[in-house]
C-alpha cells in the first residue's frame, strides 16, 4: 500500500502490501488464529483480518491481501499471506523483545540479551540457543524455553509456505503447528496423511495426490491407515453409521485405494492395537465391527450412563391419578389413556420415551409433564436439536426451550472438527429433569455429550417420531433406545378429532401403516397434482411457490413455502429444481449482484442453506449481540454481495453474518432442500415433486418425513406410481452400530 503520500487512496477489492506495526489486538481465535487487528503505517490505521497466530502489539508485520468495505466496520484488508519483518539494530531488538512478543523475555532479560549479543541477538536464538545460557541469571532449561518459543513464533510461516505450494490455506498450517510444533513440515513431509487428521482435516485425496507427487508407496500403512479412516468417517458424516463390519470396511478400502487384501488386513490389525487409532469389536456372535474410537467411546458411554440412570431408584408417586384428574379440571381437558400412561411414567421413572405419529398429542402430554413436574419444584430443562425446532417446542409449551448446543454451551474456542462444549461431567447441567423434542434426530456423539453433562440422578425424557427417518449423523439413538428394551417407552397411538379432520395427518398415518395416502380429496390440506414429464413438475412446482400459493393463501414464497425432493440429483432433485426456483422467484436484475461459485450463481435474495457446522463464522444481532457459529441446516438469505472485497452478508433469522467467497462452498441453495435436510423443521406449506422410476431414495419412511413437514398444506407434484412405490417400499435404513448390544439387547 503507497503511504508516500500525504492522503492514502485505498481502492476496494485492490491487492496491496501493509507494511507496519500491530497496534491493538480487536479479536483473535487461539483454536483457529482468526485474528481482527489494527496495523499503524507512516499515514492510517488500518483494520486487518486473517489467520494470525500468536501475534502480540508492537510487532512488525508485512501483509498481503485485498481491500474490502464491510458495512460496520469500514475499510479492511483481508490478509492472503504475512511475514513477520524482524528488527535488525541492538536498540530495536531490545524494544521488540522488552514487548513480550516471546513468553519467558521482559525487559530485563531482554536488555542482558542484547547486552551479550548485540545486533545478533535474534540469530543466536534461532541459531545456537545453547549459547544464551552465558548470560547471567539464564539456566539452560530457559535458553530452551525461549528457543523453543521464538520456533513456534516464526515456524508456522515455514509451514504456510510449504501447504501453500499445494494451494491448501493458511488455517490447516495453523493447526498443523499446533498438533506437531517445530517438527511439523518435517512430520508432513515423511507422512503426508497426518494432514488427513481431524485436528487438521486436510481432505483424503488432496492429500493422496501430495503423496503421490512425494513418491509415497501406493501400499504403505500411512496411505492404507488413512483411507480407512476416510471411509470410516465419510460413513459416519454421509451415511450415520457409528462402525462399519470389518469385511465391508476391508473391501471398500481395496476399491478406493487400489492395492491387494493383505496389507488392508494387516492395517487394520496394527491399527486396532495402536490406542486411540482404530477399535475393532468382536461379538459374542463372532461378527467384528471397526470404529473411529469417538464413535466407540460414545456408544460405551451412552449404554453405560443410561444402565447407571435406570439402576437409579424409581420414584413411587402418590395419588398419581388424583394428580392428573385434577390438572385435567385446572386446563380443562381430558387426557387419553396412553397419555396418562406417558405422564405418570415420566415423572416416575429415570428415562422415558415418548413416541408418536402427527396429532396424537405428543405436545399436550409434554407441556402436562412440565405442569406437575413445576408444581413439585423441579427445575425442568427443554432442548431440540435444531433452532426452529427449539422456537416450535416453545411456542406450542409456552416454555423457553434451547438447541441441545446451546443447552450444553458450545465452547466457541474449539475446532469444528473436534467441538467441545463447557457443560460437561465437571460442569454438569443444573436441571432436576431435561425433555429432548424430535430426538429422532440426534446423533450418537451430541447424545453423548448430552449424557456426560447430566448428572446421573437428572431425568431424562425422550421425545420424537420412531417412523421419520434417522439423525444426520452417527447412529440411530431414538430407535436403539425403543429396540433394547431396556428403557420405557410409551407410543401414542390415537389420532384426536381435530387432528383426524387433516388429511396430512391421517395421510401421514396411512403411510406408515403401509396404506396408500387418498390422492383425491380436493378440499383438504393435501392436494395431488399429476404431471407426467420432468418438465411439467418443474414448471408445476415453480408456478406453486411464485404464483398460486401466494395469491390463494398469502403464504411467503421464501419463508412459508419449502420444496422437498427424495433426492439431490435427477431431473427433479435439489439441484436442478434450485435452479428453476431461482429463475422463477429471483431472477437476475441489473440492481442485484451475484457472482459464481461452481456450476451455481448466488444472487442478492437467494435463499441458501449452510451444510455443515462451522464455529468460527461471526455473527450479529441487530441488538448488537455477536457470537460465533452457524450450523449445518441453517437457512439464511443473502442481503449484500459486495464483488470488489470478495464477500457477502447472509441474515439467518435474527442473525447477520460476513461470508468470503471462499466460504460460499459451505452454502447450497434452499428454495429445494433433500427431505433429510428438513428433519426437525416444519414448514407452512410442502411442495413435493416425485417423477415416476426407480430411486433407491424412493422408500416409506421418507415420504412419511416429507409429509409431516407440513404444517397447513402438502402438494405432491407428479406420479401416483411413485407415491405408490415410496409406499410399498418399506426398507429400513440401516445403521451400523453396536449400542442395542451394549446395552444388553442383541448377540
Amino acid at each position: 500500500m503507497d503511504t508516500s503520500g500525504e492522503e492514502i487512496l485505498v481502492e476496494v477489492g485492490a491487492r496491496y502490501r501493509l507494511e507496519g506495526a500491530v497496534e491493538r489486538v480487536v479479536f483473535h481465535n487461539e483454536e483457529s488464529g482468526y485474528t481482527v487487528l489494527e496495523m499503524t503505517t507512516d499515514q492510517e490505521l488500518m483494520t486487518v483480518v486473517g489467520e494470525f497466530p500468536d501475534i502480540a502489539v508492537g510487532e512488525t508485520l508485512v501483509v498481503t491481501g485485498i481491500c474490502s468495505s464491510h458495512p460496520k466496520y469500514g475499510t479492511q484488508l483481508k490478509a492472503e499471506s504475512y511475514e513477520r519483518l524482524l528488527p535488525a539494530t541492538a536498540s530495536a531488538i531490545a524494544a521488540y523483545l522488552s514487548s513480550g512478543v516471546i513468553k519467558g523475555v521482559g525487559p530485563v532479560i531482554a536488555r542482558k540479551l542484547v547486552d551479550a549479543f548485540g545486533d545478533d541477538t535474534l540469530l543466536v536464538i534461532e541459531k545456537t540457543p545453547q549459547r544464551l545460557s552465558e548470560v547471567p541469571g539464564i539456566s539452560q532449561g530457559k535458553a530452551q524455553q525461549i528457543a523453543q518459543e521464538y520456533q513456534r513464533l516464526f515456524g508456522i510461516r515455514t509451514v504456510m509456505l510449504f501447504l501453500a505450494h499445494y494451494n491448501i490455506p493458511a488455517s490447516y498450517a495453523i493447526r498443523t503447528w499446533k498438533r506437531f510444533g517445530p517438527q511439523a513440515q518435517e512430520a508432513i513431509t515423511q507422512n503426508p496423511y497426518l494432514l488427513c487428521e481431524e485436528e487438521i482435516g486436510v481432505d483424503f485425496q488432496k492429500v493422496d495426490l501430495i503423496a503421490m507427487e512425494n513418491g509415497l508407496p501406493t501400499d504403505s500403512y500411512d496411505r492404507i491407515f488413512a483411507g480407512l479412516v476416510h471411509i470410516l468417517r465419510h460413513n459416519m458424516n454421509n451415511n450415520g453409521h457409528a462402525c462399519l463390519p470389518t469385511h465391508k470396511l476391508a473391501e471398500v478400502c481395496q476399491r478406493l485405494l487400489e492395492v491387494e487384501k493383505e496389507p488392508i488386513e494387516q492395517a487394520l490389525r496394527e491399527a486396532s492395537e495402536l490406542e486411540g487409532t482404530l477399535v475393532w469389536m468382536e461379538r459374542r456372535s463372532g461378527e467384528s465391527f471397526v470404529y473411529l474410537p469417538e464413535c466407540f467411546e460414545a456408544e460405551r458411554y451412552i449404554s453405560n450412563k443410561l444402565l447407571l440412570m435406570e439402576q437409579t431408584q424409581r420414584e413411587e408417586l402418590e395419588n398419581g391419578q388424583l394428580l392428573l384428574d385434577h390438572l385435567e379440571t385446572e386446563q380443562g381437558i381430558q387426557y387419553a389413556r396412553l397419555q396418562r400412561k406417558a405422564i405418570l411414567t415420566a415423572l416416575t421413572e429415570p428415562v422415558m420415551v415418548l413416541t408418536g405419529g402427527p396429532g396424537t398429542g405428543k405436545t399436550t402430554t409434554i407441556y402436562a409433564i412440565i405442569q406437575l413436574l413445576r408444581e413439585r419444584g423441579e427445575k425442568v430443562a427443554l432442548a431440540a436439536p435444531t433452532g426452529r425446532a427449539a422456537k416450535r417446542m416453545s411456542d406450542l409449551t409456552g416454555v423457553e426451550a434451547k438447541t441441545i448446543h446451546r443447552l450444553l454451551e458450545v465452547d466457541y474456542g474449539s475446532s469444528a472438527g473436534n467441538i467441545r462444549f463447557k457443560r460437561n461431567a465437571q460442569n454438569p447441567l443444573p436441571y432436576h429433569t431435561i425433555i429432548i423434542d424430535e430426538c429422532s434426530m440426534v446423533d450418537e456423539l451430541l447424545f453423548d455429550s448430552l449424557l456426560r453433562a447430566m448428572r446421573h440422578t437428572c431425568r431424562l425424557i425422550l421425545v420424537g417420531d420412531q417412523d421419520q427417518l434417522p439423525a444426520v449423523g452417527a447412529g440411530n439413538v431414538l430407535g436403539d433406545l425403543i429396540d433394547s428394551g431396556r428403557v420405557a417407552v410409551v407410543h401414542l397411538d390415537e389420532i384426536f378429532r381435530q387432528a383426524a379432520q387433516s388429511l396430512i395427518v391421517t395421510n401421514a398415518h396411512a403411510i406408515v401403516s403401509g396404506e396408500y395416502p387418498r390422492l383425491d380429496i380436493r378440499n383438504n390440506d393435501f392436494f395431488f397434482l399429476r404431471d407426467s414429464s420432468s418438465a411439467k413438475i418443474l414448471n408445476t412446482t415453480a408456478d406453486l411457490c411464485a404464483r398460486r400459493l401466494p395469491a390463494s393463501y398469502q403464504f411467503s414464497p421464501m419463508w412459508d413455502i419449502q420444496v422437498l425432493c427424495p433426492t439431490r440429483v435427477g431431473a427433479v432433485g435439489t439441484a436442478e429444481l434450485n435452479r428453476v426456483l431461482q429463475e422463477a422467484l429471483n431472477p437476475p436484475s441489473p440492481g442485484k449482484k451475484e457472482f459464481t461459485m461452481g456450476t451455481s450463481v448466488l444472487r442478492e435474495g437467494d435463499k441458501v442453506m449452510q451444510i455443515r457446522n462451522n464455529y468460527d463464522i461471526l455473527w450479529e444481532r441487530p441488538n448488537g449481540e455477536d457470537g460465533m457459529g452457524i450450523f449445518n441446516g441453517d437457512i439464511g438469505v443473502i442481503e449484500m454481495i459486495n464483488k470488489p472485497s470478495s464477500s457477502m452478508l447472509i441474515r439467518f433469522d435474527d442473525r447477520t453474518a460476513e461470508y468470503s467467497f471462499d466460504m460460499a462452498k459451505e452454502l447450497e441453495l434452499a428454495y429445494a432442500i433433500t427431505v433429510h435436510k428438513s428433519q426437525g423443521n416444519e414448514y407452512d406449506a410442502v411442495i413435493l415433486p416425485l417423477m415416476e422410476g426407480r430411486s433407491r431414495m424412493y422408500y416409506r419412511s421418507l415420504l412419511y418425513t416429507a409429509v409431516t413437514r407440513a404444517k397447513k398444506l402438502l402438494i405432491i407434484v407428479g406420479s401416483e406410481r411413485a407415491v405408490y412405490q415410496m409406499v410399498d417400499n418399506h426398507k429400513k435404513t440401516r445403521r451400523y452400530t453396536n449400542l442395542v448390544y451394549f446395552l444388553g439387547g442383541g448377540q
